[in-house]
């Protein structure tokens, strides 16, 4: 615990109003006790933050800490520190476990394991019981429970009239519906994107229709319910604009999108001789949908970055890639990969990167986004948006290893968090 810290010299981003201002801020008891030029605390530690700037704690709204039932692949603890050691205080983790976040006592497990951590791990409950897609869960109880949204996240709502009920219990609840966007009819046995790089290599293809067939759906039945939809991981230029299109009509609709769909295409399947740290769902697409996507977050489309951490143990990755699972590690990755493909080619400036990591996601989930403010509770992440360096093993903090970006360059790093009374620094 760091319960009183002295954070020296740094640059105040807030990014609500897109300004900044350098100051010192001492916390106290773990709530911001003053804001202020060169503040006179030799009683407490200090960390120099000069050069660095502070936000608001980021959060991911998509993550995969797979307990209970998967803890070979990553825990809560294990995953608190993946999030902390990327920057971000706050996430929101998917009911994909074994059990699923299907009842009450599981969401109140998740929220037991994740109090002493220095992260806060809000539920997302499932849609339907067993996530089987047939009969609705307690939406209600597990609301009460401490559910934030629900899901049956890696499995797609594919009964019309489930997902009906589903939005009309949600609305009176409060609380979005995020759907996994994949009609699976369309591609039962499908491994990457369906197009031209798939045929060539032979791999079975999951088509982007199977993504936009269940956007249009499920933005149809938002409209009539007036409940609020969010699409899960968009990966489609299609799909994206469909969701501005929705917008426009006044749907209560939002969308997230991950660093690698705006960073890799499904070339990278081939020109990595079948990793399968490139099999993602939904799949890696092609570079028309990786410039849509970056469109899309420039014009206010696409509301929230996350991540879809998906940690898998080297056993199952290490198998031939039809074998194999979808998904990779995103946490430690997202900001350096934000920097590279959307704040230096300048699609976002830092603010609106920020923005799309901190206050969307909490209005997406009914959150109320921690603020820089004398008396507040100290929710804060301290990075740059410059520095390059090299991602290396050195820098997972998962206990799984699955990713597609060890040795690349990243560019910009999160340097530390603060949150819970609690200090965690890169270094």
């Amino acid at each position: 615990m760091t319960p009183d810290l002295l954070l020296r010299g740094g640059t105040l981003l807030f990014p609500q109003a897109s300004t900044r201002r350098t100051a010192d801020v001492l916390i106290r008891d773990g709530t911001i006790a003053a804001i202020g030029p060169d503040l006179d605390a030799n009683d407490v530690p200090t960390y120099d933050a000069s050069g660095r700037l502070i936000s608001p704690g980021w959060m991911d709204m998509h993550v995969h800490f797979r307990e209970p039932g998967q803890e070979h692949k990553e825990t809560i603890a294990t995953g608190a520190r993946a999030a902390a050691t990327g920057g971000f205080t706050t996430v929101a983790c998917m009911p994909n476990t074994d059990p699923p976040i299907h009842t009450r006592d599981v969401v109140e497990f998740v929220l037991e394991r994740a109090a002493d951590t220095p992260v806060d791990v809000h539920p997302i409950a499932t849609v339907s019981k067993e996530r089987a897609g047939v009969e609705l869960a307690e939406l209600g109880d597990m609301a009460d429970g401490g559910a934030v949204a629900f899901s049956d996240d890696g499995a797609p709502v594919q009964h019309a009239g489930l997902m009906r009920r589903a939005l009309e219990y949600s609305a009176m609840l409060d609380r979005p519906i995020i759907n996994h966007m994949e009609e699976e009819t369309l591609n039962p046995d499908g491994h990457m994107n369906e197009g031209v790089v798939s045929a060539r290599i032979g791999v079975p293809g999951i088509p982007g229709l199977a993504e936009q067939v269940m956007i249009a759906r499920d933005v149809e039945l938002a409209h009539f319910t007036d409940g609020h939809v969010h699409v899960a991981h968009i990966a489609t230029a299609r799909g994206v604009e469909l969701v501005r299109q929705a917008k426009a009509r006044g749907v209560t609709v939002t969308a997230e999108v991950c660093p690698h769909h705006f960073t890799l295409t499904d070339q990278a399947v081939e020109d990595r001789a079948f990793d399968t740290n490139t099999k993602m769902h939904p799949p890696l697409c092609t570079e028309a949908d990786r410039a849509a996507i970056k469109k899309g977050l420039a014009d206010g489309t696409i509301d929230a970055i996350c991540t879809d951490h998906a940690p898998h143990a080297a056993f199952e990755k290490d198998v031939e890639f039809t074998a194999a699972p979808f998904g990779i590690l995103g946490l430690e990755t997202a900001w350096g990969l934000i920097g590279r493909e959307l704040i230096r080619p300048g699609v976002l400036d830092v603010a609106e990167a920020v923005a799309k990591l901190t206050v969307a996601p909490r209005q997406i989930l009914g959150l109320a986004p921690p603020r820089i403010a004398e008396g507040e509770p100290a929710c804060l992440t301290i990075f740059d948006a410059t520095t390059e360096w090299t991602f290396t093993a050195e820098d997972i903090g998962s206990k799984s290893q699955n990713t597609p970006f060890l040795g690349e360059t990243m560019v910009g790093r999160p340097w530390a968090i603060y949150n819970k009374g609690q200090f965690v620094r890169k270094d």
